[in-house]
């Protein structure tokens, strides 16, 4: 009877095989709600590059994307949002699901790329590139059909000319010629639809994409230029749409006038964003902001009534 008490108490010790996550360019399924948590747990077990990780803490695939828009105020929010300490935030652009070397890797290069959280933190990534990559709606839907996204949005017009002054900058620092603005704008007397700065900043275009796979409800639309003026507010929204605690405090923010926006104070420690942010948009001639104010008037009417709001745009 020992023995065969013995054999029995063997049998369940057995080792249970793991399912393996997809490795190919797509996940051949939709993932359950909580099975993404589960991804994680099971792949944090693995040994890490730069060794254990301290006790309890585990890598999680996140539970929210920062999905863009690029020049819109991606980084702010990240930074922001970062001030919760229940939330742990990738600290560079991932590019997984837009990039296709990337996505090839597999869920377990994602998790990867993730920060060390507690399992009580959310982990939160940022790249302005998904919002109008048309494939990674699909791809974050099949990876987790309930994740939360966050938009921040500015007036297109102005965030046209954020884009215009990001890649000119980039240019000249690696002492490249650029266009001037006019010339990149203007083709035959006409704006130059063909741009992908205009493109960009066709809000109502993209979120439909994103609305074929997640109700409206899922996304939260962060209003950029407003988290420029007053971010305090807007970060109570992000906070509430997250389910988060109300850990982030009015006093955590200050103006600096040097700068000309707002900084962040954490724990006794003063720190503002980067300088490439907040950069001088070039001088456009009025006739031509009017032109590009124009164009975008009645594709931000449509963006109105697909999100059913407004916004203090020109």
């Amino acid at each position: 009877m020992a023995a065969l008490l013995l054999g029995a108490v063997l049998l369940v010790a057995q080792p249970q095989p793991v399912p393996s996550l997809p490795a190919g360019p797509e996940v051949p399924r939709q993932l359950g709600p909580q099975e993404p948590m589960r991804t994680a747990a099971l792949l944090s077990e693995a040994p890490l590059p730069d060794g254990a990780p301290p006790n309890g803490s585990v890598r999680q695939l996140p539970q929210t994307i920062i999905i863009g828009v690029r020049k819109g105020g991606t980084r702010a929010l990240l930074e922001m949002l970062s001030l919760h300490p229940d939330v742990a935030a990738a600290e560079n652009e991932v590019h997984f699901f837009d990039w296709e070397e990337h996505y090839s890797h597999g869920l377990g290069w994602y998790l990867s790329q993730m920060p060390l959280s507690w399992p009580h933190q959310l982990t939160v990534e940022k790249t302005p590139a998904y919002f109008t990559s048309p494939k990674v709606p699909a791809r974050v839907h099949s990876m987790n059909p309930g994740i939360r996204l966050l938009l921040i949005l500015r007036d297109p017009s102005e965030r046209v000319l954020s884009d215009y002054t990001q890649v000119l900058y980039n240019h000249l620092q690696k002492r490249k010629p650029y266009p001037a603005i006019e010339e990149v704008l203007v083709r035959d007397g006409r704006l130059n639809v063909d741009y992908k700065a205009l493109n960009r900043s066709l809000y109502h275009v993209h979120l439909q994409n994103w609305l074929r796979f997640f109700p409206l409800g899922h996304i939260h639309i962060v209003d950029g230029d407003q988290l420029i003026r007053d971010p305090f507010p807007e970060i109570q929204k992000v906070e509430r749409f997250l389910k988060l605690a109300p850990q982030i405090h009015a006093s955590n923010f200050y103006f600096n006038k040097t700068k000309g926006f707002y900084c962040l104070r954490d724990s006794g420690r003063d720190r503002c964003l980067h300088e490439s942010k907040g950069r001088a948009h070039p001088h456009v001639d009025p006739k031509l902001l009017n032109k590009l104010q124009e164009y975008f008037h009645e594709p931000n009417q449509k963006f109105f009534e697909l999100v059913g709001r407004t916004f203090d745009w020109h």
